[in-house]
């Protein structure tokens, strides 16, 4: 293979929801880094930058928007998939506005996820 794996980070609080985001992706010859805590994301960018980023919404410390609007307020640009369990009234625009690629909901459906990774990789990180 002439192409090497993309690599996507995952951060969300839920044990559960990384390792199946991380086994889905895996399957598909990704590679995923998973990360328990926005912070603890933020901490590992000298290591190197994903390709793309999967985000939970809603997470204690620092949220997923909060998360992106960090990055871009670094000059960080990292093709940013927001995803959520609590779908809020106009949360969908305010993560859009932000840079957000894509806003998904959980359970997240892997043709949208897959969907949302291509157009990551199109937009060039």
């Amino acid at each position: 293979m002439a192409r090497t794996s993309r690599v996507i980070a995952i951060v969300d609080d839920d044990p559960s929801v990384l390792k199946a985001l991380a086994r889905l992706l895996s399957a598909r010859s990704f590679v995923a880094r998973t990360f328990q805590s926005a912070p603890q994301f933020l901490a590992s960018l000298p290591a190197g930058q994903p390709d793309c980023l999967i985000a939970d919404l809603q997470m204690p410390e620092m949220t997923g928007l909060e998360l992106q609007q960090s990055l871009i307020s670094k000059g960080i640009v990292i093709p940013t998939i927001i995803i959520t369990a609590h779908d809020e009234a106009g949360m969908h625009e305010r993560c859009r506005s932000a840079g957000a690629i894509a806003y998904l909901s959980k359970p997240v459906h892997d043709t949208l996820l897959f969907a949302a990774i291509d157009a990551a990789g199109s937009t060039g990180s």
